[in-house]
């Protein structure tokens, strides 16, 4: 008997990215997307029931109840995931905008009191419903885009009481709206003020007090690990402590100096290295020996006009590569993932096609969710996004513009571009 579809898409093409669950795309296949023309994807629930060629799924399954979209020819590709952001925020810093364009540089700004800094104590000012606001708003912006999974992370904290507010709106937030938010405590993102020049004692505070209180809060901790922040030995103390919690590392890296970030990430088994503008070839042979994602935003260096990760090394050198925004109020504010997409190309060498694998199927391994989300094959999440274009290379071409048709998420159409409504 034939299992009953509850929404039917079809008439699409497809980009399944199929086959990499288990492991990110790399090297040679880095950028395999498993066209099916012609395609349909069948849900049940909140899961995928049937991908393939129209009339083999139309042959598998009964969808005789099933609501039907009819692609028309259009792109139709897993949902996308955004696995780096700092959406949970509040406030804007547009005033350090005429600092960055005069050439103040990010440490100048941050040493200044802005940067981080500012966002701290915006955050700490405005307390629990003006944060939950701004971030819905933001959340609703990410999935007209077409994300559907979002990485989320604390920082803007920086002491034990706001690191957990934040970690606690980011649960309550999963609960308010469709897009699934994954939990990064980054209590290491800055240093503050009191603690300037006695930074062991706000790393022992980290690790003493913050993580025990956020380690059934979040998923993974991240740190800044660079000079003038967190160093070295600092970044792998609170990264190894937290280990022992059963939080995974990842690590900010080589952002503004080759510090060894790189190589510390993979030594520690870190799930991702982030950044990594200034990554040298001893820190890319590193990460391509090791499961560590690099994680690219080549958003942050347009918006601060500096120089470029160094892709093209990496996916020679067999590093595993994934982009995300970087969304956040100083470094990186756009929550356009497709305007990535196209920096990824013109910016990074990547092809079309690689950087949609890398927003979608790596990116979920850059969050451990491989197995769940990031391609189009049955028994995975229902998360997919129909693009208002019939191929891959026209998204980052035609730059600019939200070319976001459909979103479907867990099953439900979350997002239609002809009435710019959420469904559930």
């Amino acid at each position: 008997m034939k299992s009953k579809a509850e929404l039917l898409v079809v008439n699409g093409r497809l980009a399944t990215l199929a086959g990499f669950s288990d492991r990110p795309q790399r090297g040679a296949d880095f950028g395999r997307l498993g066209l099916v023309e012609d395609g349909a994807v069948a849900l049940v629930g909140d899961k995928i029931l049937a991908v393939g060629p129209t009339t083999q799924v139309l042959d598998q399954v009964d969808s005789s109840a099933a609501d039907i979209i009819d692609a028309g020819g259009r792109l139709v590709a897993p949902g996308l995931v955004d696995c780096h952001t700092h959406v949970v925020h509040h406030g804007s810093r547009e005033m350090e905008y005429s600092l960055r364009l005069a050439g103040a540089s990010y440490i100048e700004i941050l040493k200044a009191g802005g940067g981080i800094l500012s966002s701290v104590q915006s955050l700490r000012e405005a307390g629990w419903d003006p944060l939950i606001a701004q971030t819905k708003k933001s959340l609703r912006r990410m999935l007209s885009y077409g994300i559907t999974t979002v990485e989320a992370k604390s920082g803007y904290g920086l002491d034990p009481e706001h690191e957990v507010m934040m970690l606690e709106a980011i649960r309550h937030l999963n609960e308010l709206q469709p897009l699934d938010l994954v939990p990064t405590f980054m209590g290491a993102h800055a240093i503050p003020d009191q603690y300037r020049g006695a930074s062991d004692r706000f790393v022992a505070l980290i690790i003493e007090e913050m993580l025990p209180r956020v380690k059934d809060l979040a998923c993974f901790c991240d740190v800044f690990c660079e000079e003038h922040v967190f160093s070295l030995e600092q970044s792998e103390a609170i990264l190894l402590a937290a280990k022992k919690l059963g939080l995974q590392p990842k690590l900010h890296a080589d952002e503004l100096a080759a510090t060894g970030g790189a190589q510390l990430a993979a030594k520690i088994g870190a799930v991702s290295a982030d950044h990594l503008l200034c990554a040298d070839e001893e820190g890319i042979a590193a990460l391509a020996l090791s499961e560590t994602i690099a994680v690219l935003l080549p958003g942050t260096s347009f918006n601060l006009m500096s120089r470029y990760a160094p892709a093209r090394q990496m996916l020679e050198a067999g590093v595993a590569i994934a982009l995300s925004t970087d969304y956040n109020p100083g470094s990186c504010p756009t929550e356009n993932i497709q305007l990535i997409m196209t920096l990824g190309c013109l910016k990074l060498g990547l092809s079309p096609a690689q950087v949609l694998a890398a927003v979608t199927i790596n990116a979920a391994h850059a969050l451990k969710r491989g197995d769940i989300i990031g391609s189009l094959e049955r028994g995975k999440q229902g998360d997919l996004v129909i693009f208002d274009a019939d191929n891959e290379a026209y998204l980052p071409y035609h730059f600019g513009v939200n070319h976001t048709w459909k979103v479907v998420k867990s099953g439900k159409i979350a997002y239609d571009k002809n009435n710019e409504e959420v469904y559930f």
